[in-house]
């Protein structure tokens, strides 16, 4: 598939940044909007892009990003999120983590904590968190995914079902406007809603690019969490579902 040099750099900068916006490359190539709108077409027929209102965005329906791009992708707005999710666990409790590069943010977030029993099915997490004393690390057991060193399958599965915990640290790899949590691995769905079914108090990390994406498989829906962080919630249907359903919205972005 033939793309000009241009059409090649804006597909780097979607890959990179999960969306592209018409105004913004218009600025960068020094060209005229309409140019832009264009070019983003033409990608879009191609299938390398999805169109969204003032630009566009990197494919997510069938396939995810890799984890090194997710990681790039809102990472200021993580590292946020994920201390402000920190805040909410207290010292002396056991919590789930789940996989994702937004719940590794949010155990960044708890190495001030005190005594915690963290139990994990993302190695990352794992990793990060074993060296500190305070902390006692219970990993799952399972296939590990070499993509992210998330574990999945029954028997992580039937081993998170072994526990009762305080609190549970879950993300998303798309949240639809009717509060739909969804991602793209069954298997990695079906170890979050064991997660979700075995805490007392349900954390979902989400930063707001999740609002524009897509993945075919439903974890659970926002009205079964207990608190919502983001950096800021731009869908209104997502804030009714919050307010309906007592779940605690907060917004990271002090212009939110």
């Amino acid at each position: 598939m033939f793309l000009s040099p241009r059409h090649t750099e804006i597909l780097d900068i979607a890959k990179t940044q999960g969306k592209v916006l018409v105004e913004e490359l218009a600025n960068r190539f020094e060209i005229t909007p309409q140019t832009i709108r264009k070019d983003l077409n033409d990608l879009c027929e191609k299938k390398l892009l999805n169109r969204i209102h003032g630009g566009a965005v990197f494919p997510s329906g069938m396939e995810n990003m890799q984890y090194e791009q997710r990681r790039q992708i809102a990472a200021p707005e993580k590292d946020s999120i994920g201390r402000a999710a920190a805040r909410l666990i207290p010292d002396n409790a056991s919590l789930f983590v789940n996989i994702g590069t937004t719940t590794e943010s949010v155990s960044q977030g708890l190495l001030d904590h005190g005594r915690l029993m963290i139990i994990t099915n993302n190695i990352n997490v794992a990793n990060r968190l074993r060296v500190y004393p305070q902390f006692e690390v219970v990993i799952a057991g399972g296939v590990v995914r070499g993509t992210d060193g998330g574990i999945v399958g029954e028997a992580a599965v039937d081993f998170i079902r072994q526990f009762k915990v305080d609190y549970a640290v879950i993300g998303a790899s798309a949240i639809d406007d009717d509060g739909a949590l969804l991602d793209f691995d069954f298997r990695e769905v079906k170890v979050a809603q064991a997660i979700i079914a075995n805490a007392r108090h349900v954390i979902l990390v989400a930063d707001s690019t999740k609002f524009e994406r897509t993945a075919p498989v439903r974890i659970a829906h926002l009205s079964q969490v207990h608190s919502f962080v983001t950096d800021r919630c731009v869908v209104e249907n997502i804030r009714k579902i919050c307010r309906d359903n007592d779940v605690q919205l907060i917004e990271t972005d002090p212009e939110s």
